[in-house]
């Protein structure tokens, strides 16, 4: 009889510290309640806004854009622009929770594997803090926690510092051009998801067409596959 000597060799593998997810678009389809509540706003002041103009600021830090307001005639300072906008955002949101598909399941699964979400959304605080209460998520960083609004990395940044890691540690998850480049940035491991703005392929981050069916398996392979500088 010949004895086979079997030598088992155990990978580690490596968890993300945590998943950074966008909210809007991402999280939830609330896109079209922005362009609606765009749309009522420049209606207000006697403008028209287009459907093409609301897909152009999809992704846009609410301080940034709301220059672009004001030049359609919106007679509000910035600080009236964004606080109107998000209420009427807000106030959707309480009647109705537009999730995108997959995503529950998803952060369930996470949860279960042991890895903690976080939400990184420019939507001001009150929204994000609806959202994340919503989904049991403790870690926020809104648009009014930050100097500077995505695309600058300072909100990816500092989502992972909620987790007291680097973002080169986490798993970002967006669905904007915009979105992409604040996550690039900062280094974390970067997931695009589109929804109403087509995400071109590129080397810098991975791109899903849809979460459904999505696990926490999925989410530790991507990041494992990460390059290494």
């Amino acid at each position: 009889m010949t004895l086979l000597s079997v030598n088992l060799t155990l990978v580690t593998i490596a968890l993300p510290a945590a998943v950074l997810w966008d909210m809007d678009g991402t999280l939830v389809d609330s896109e079209p309640y922005w362009m609606e509540a765009e749309s009522a706003l420049v209606s207000a002041f006697g403008g028209e806004w287009t459907a093409e103009d609301g897909r152009d600021l999809i992704g846009a830090g609410l301080y940034q854009s709301a220059s672009i307001f004001q030049r359609k005639g919106v007679d509000l300072s910035a600080t009236e622009i964004v606080e109107a906008l998000s209420q009427t955002v807000l106030d959707r949101l309480r009647r109705d929770v537009p999730w995108r598909p997959g995503v529950l399941d998803l952060i369930a699964d996470l949860r279960s594997a042991g890895i903690p979400c976080g939400i990184v959304t420019m939507s001001l605080r009150p929204a994000a803090a609806f959202i994340a209460e919503r989904l049991g998520i403790e870690h926020v960083v809104s648009g009014s926690d930050v100097a500077n609004e995505k695309p600058h990395p300072e909100a990816y940044v500092s989502g992972a510092a909620l987790f007291n890691v680097d973002a080169a540690a986490c798993v970002a998850i967006e669905d904007s051009i915009n979105g992409l480049r604040s996550a690039v940035a900062s280094g974390a491991r970067s997931l695009a998801v589109p929804s109403h703005q087509p995400i071109p392929e590129n080397p810098d981050y991975t791109v899903w067409p849809t979460l459904d069916g999505r696990t926490a398996d999925d989410i530790i392979e991507l990041f494992a596959a990460r390059k290494v500088a």
